[in-house]
């Protein structure tokens, strides 16, 4: 689920023109603070859909975190 959600955030959509600014970003290395940014947001996502309980966020947050570390440092 995680490794689909990652693929259409960094698949580019269909007929869409790429700035200049998106190609500068594009080149660079995901920062640290990016990655932890992105794996916050989609594991408070998934609370709010009732997909995970707090109680859980530690092992999930990790999980996440790694697979979106692996996935923009491949």
């Amino acid at each position: 689920m995680i490794g689909l959600f990652i693929f259409m955030v960094n698949t580019p959509m269909a007929g869409k023109q790429s700035s200049a600014s998106e190609q500068d970003v594009a080149g660079k290395p995901a920062s640290e603070e990016a990655i932890l940014k992105v794996a916050k947001e989609i594991v408070v996502k998934f609370i709010e859909v009732g997909r995970l309980s707090p109680a859980n966020f530690d092992e999930t947050f990790k999980a996440i975190y790694l697979s979106i570390r692996d996935t923009v440092r491949s």
